[in-house]
């Protein structure tokens, strides 16, 4: 070997190694379940900044970040539900009856410690009563939520007569309307949920064997993990998440709301499945239900500011979803 041929050879190799890290690091970002509803995101938020010259207002982007930190709450518990192999279509109605209650309670005189309390536990309960029937009774997920479904929506109905309650103490606006440190609270009150939620996902034992379960429930069974634990507390997670979005949600509007939350669960899926998990459970992350929510927010405030119709909206964002769970599948196969 020639004088300095080591030397240049491994100069070489000095220099190729950060190409193929780049490479390798590049090629896992592709692999994440994130990356393509991130694409999407950009894509069309460049679309929306070029279509109309409002889009980048500060009020507009405060009224997306309001709009998505609602949906993007739910949809945390929905994402574990999911990760199951389950499904939640009951979160909507928990939320307007967790917040009815709330809001009934603290017009009522109750302390607002225990108002807000009352509040979380009974959507927390709500979801619990779910996990039991799907965990330990065996019944199918999707009929068990659409029965609590309309059970949540005739008890909020009931406890309100029908009528919003209104005549809340002007502090209570702070959870919906307030800023801490110059960001909007229902920001932070979302990142906080999604920070626990990553921790518990990605950092835990519960969250293996959430996974676990959604890719091969008998097999985690088999290997003695009592299963029925875990899918019941990924349903009162559920159940949580959208009481905490019922407080935002009545926070932001000063009242309890008993027909709040149509539709809700529907965009909480979406969300989910925008974001690039499979709903046949296992596969996703939490950070790309994140991007799936604002994904859907963006997409809705532009199609507003367009002056597109509801019922075109409609079409549009199932035709998105649609694409979405086509999209994962080809991934998967």
């Amino acid at each position: 070997m020639p004088p300095g041929a080591s030397t240049v050879n491994t100069s070489i190799k000095t220099l190729a190694r950060p190409h193929a890290q780049l490479k390798l690091n590049f090629a896992q970002m592709i692999r994440s379940p994130a990356f393509y509803p991130f694409v999407g995101l950009v894509l069309v938020t460049v679309f929306m900044i070029f279509a109309s010259d409002k889009f980048l207002s500060g009020a507009n982007l405060e009224n997306i970040a309001r709009q998505v930190s609602i949906n993007a709450i739910i949809a945390v518990g929905m994402t574990c539900v999911i990760l199951t192999g389950g499904i939640d279509l009951s979160v909507g109605p928990v939320m307007a009856l967790s917040g009815t209650l709330t809001t009934g309670l603290m017009v009522a005189g109750t302390p607002p410690a225990i108002a807000i309390g009352a509040g979380l536990v009974l959507g927390m309960a709500f979801g619990v009563g779910n996990g039991i029937f799907v965990a330990y009774l065996q019944m199918p997920p999707i009929i068990v939520t659409l029965a609590t479904m309309g059970i949540a929506r005739g008890l909020g109905l009931m406890y309100t007569d029908g009528y919003p309650i209104s005549g809340l103490p002007d502090w209570f606006g702070f959870f919906g309307r307030g800023t801490l440190l110059g960001v909007q609270v229902p920001i932070l009150i979302m990142l906080a949920t999604y920070l626990v939620a990553w921790v518990l996902l990605q950092h835990t034992r519960i969250g293996r064997y959430i996974y676990a379960i959604g890719g091969n429930e008998e097999a985690v069974r088999l290997s003695g993990v009592r299963a029925a634990r875990f899918k019941l507390l990924v349903y009162g997670v559920s159940g949580f998440t959208a009481a905490i979005a019922g407080l935002v949600l009545s926070s932001r509007l000063m009242s309890g709301q008993p027909n709040a939350g149509v539709s809700f669960e529907l965009d909480a899926i979406a969300a989910v499945v925008l974001g690039g998990a499979s709903i046949a459970g296992g596969r996703g992350v939490i950070v790309g239900t994140l991007v799936g929510a604002m994904l859907l927010g963006v997409l809705n405030n532009g199609l507003n500011m367009l002056g597109v119709s509801p019922y075109v909206q409609s079409v549009i964002k199932g035709g998105i979803i649609l694409l979405a769970i086509f999209i994962s599948r080809q991934r998967h196969k």
